[in-house]
């Protein structure tokens, strides 16, 4: 049981999957999420914003906070009397630091115009790359209803083969036809059926490169929309002259806009490369304090009031009178005040310092290093600028030959228009004949084979003349629409 619910659960999904199908637009949103290189592209513009942010925030006070402890042995210095002390120092430090630049020859500035410039540039680039990915999802969706109306037509001129074979055996059966056009025209009706294989695989092939511009697999069942192409105007191939097709593509394009931006951007790097050329200025400043385990725990603390004498025994002086020795008395003039405990946080504020400083830099000679910097920087705008040149010559090339394309495809369906037309006619009339008796089945295949090519050429000049028209159409930023 478990087996055959499996098997039903699977066919049912081919089923749905085989149902299916795709319109234009959903290829071509199928096609834009899962490009790669269009993700590679995104994450580009990601890193320029992040470029750009960064910039514009160096245009603010940096803050720095730093700490350190330590413990040094041996010989060390007293912070507090600078002599110099036998024992082991436990000691801290901290340091708060901040620092603004005042002007750098406007480089900071200019940097922040360069990147906007490659940020907006990365930006049509993407845009250009997604343009063409849907140009190429559109053109193999053509090829796919190339190939599909190719094999309705197959399929059609075998069904006429196969009527057009039971006529050929009453008439031989009956005597009024030789059996060697019995033979005709069964090997017609074999031209016929691998016409229908060769457009079968057409349109796996077709739907193939489909399917890998969508970055499916290969082995997905997939069906598109048919779509009711118009009818080609030869009285009016186009609507746009060439010279308006190439306007609208160098005012519109983005390959021209992203271009251009490289320029400004290159211009705006020689601006930065002077600026290094003139002094820069800078605001700085800091709040420090320590902490030594080498200075005294207490200390005396006056409070301004009067000054005291008193009679204060000596330390180091003393005198021996009777065999007894007793210090000196001293006597000593005492401010006013008390002995006070001196602990850690008291030793950071007593040893807190501040400063502020300006410093100006004025660039006297470094090598050169400027001057080749903005040498590089004036390459760099050349190489641009014939960039330039190279898309602006490309497109011109791409719209010209495009155009011309248009206007043949458009001479060749009108003239396959009129040769299907006439081969039409020549066709009935060997039908006639044929079924008459009057025509052999050789010269009848001849017939039927002529205006078979000629209707589908016709089908592959409508198409080829669509597609030449939708792609002048690309260039123009007109909407992509087949209807």
């Amino acid at each position: 049981m478990k087996n055959w619910l499996l098997a039903i659960s699977l066919g049912l999904s081919l089923y749905s999957q085989a149902q299916q199908k795709y319109s234009l637009q959903q290829c071509v949103t199928i096609a834009l999420q899962n490009n790669l290189q269009l993700q590679q592209s995104q994450l580009q513009i990601q890193n320029n914003q992040n470029i750009l942010d960064q910039s514009k925030w160096q245009r603010y006070p940096t803050l720095n906070f730093s700490g350190g402890q330590g413990l040094q042995s041996g010989r060390n210095i007293d912070p507090f009397t600078n002599q110099f002390v036998e024992q082991t120092v436990n000691f801290s430090n901290f340091n708060l630091s901040t620092g603004v630049n005042l002007f750098n020859g406007y480089q900071q500035k200019n940097t922040i115009k360069q990147n906007q410039y490659n940020l907006q540039a990365s930006q049509k680039e993407l845009e250009s790359s997604r343009n063409t990915l849907i140009l190429n999802v559109a053109t193999n969706y053509l090829s796919v209803l190339n190939n599909q109306e190719q094999l309705e037509f197959a399929r059609r001129q075998l069904e006429t083969t196969r009527l057009q074979l039971e006529r050929t055996e009453k008439l031989v059966k009956a005597g009024s036809l030789p059996e060697i056009n019995l033979y005709d025209i069964q090997s017609q009706l074999a031209n016929d059926e691998l016409s229908i294989v060769n457009a079968q695989n057409n349109i796996e092939l077709s739907k193939l490169a489909l399917k890998q511009l969508m970055n499916l697999y290969g082995s997905e069942v997939i069906e598109v929309e048919p779509i009711n192409l118009p009818l080609p105007s030869t009285s009016a191939p186009y609507d746009a002259t060439l010279e308006q097709v190439y306007n609208a593509a160098i005012k519109y394009l983005p390959d021209m806009e992203a271009a251009n931006l490289r320029i400004e951007s290159a211009k705006t790097g020689i601006d930065i490369a002077k600026g290094a050329k003139l002094p820069s200025l800078s605001l700085g400043g800091g709040l420090s304090s320590s902490f030594s385990s080498a200075a005294p725990r207490q200390r005396f603390v006056g409070d301004g009031g009067a000054s005291q004498v008193r009679d204060i025994p000596s330390t180091t002086q003393y005198i021996t009178y009777g065999g007894v020795t007793l210090p000196v008395i001293v006597r000593t003039t005492v401010p006013s005040g008390a002995i006070q405990s001196f602990g850690y946080f008291d030793q950071l504020g007593f040893n807190r310092n501040a400063s502020l400083s300006l410093s100006l830099r004025v660039p006297i000679f470094n090598g050169y290093q400027v001057r080749y910097r903005i040498a590089g920087a004036q390459i760099q705008q050349k190489n641009a600028e014939f960039q330039s040149q190279i898309v602006r010559n490309q497109v011109r090339q791409t719209i010209e030959q495009a155009y011309y394309n248009m206007l043949n495809a458009a001479k060749r369906y009108e003239a396959t228009a009129r040769q299907v037309g006439t081969l039409e006619l020549s066709f009935k009339a060997a039908e006639a004949r044929l079924n008459a008796g009057a025509l052999n089945a050789a010269d009848y295949n001849i017939a039927k084979n002529n205006v078979d090519r000629a209707r589908a050429s016709l089908i592959q000049a409508k198409y080829d003349y669509i597609f030449r028209t939708k792609i002048l159409d690309f260039y123009q930023s007109k909407p992509l629409s087949l209807e």
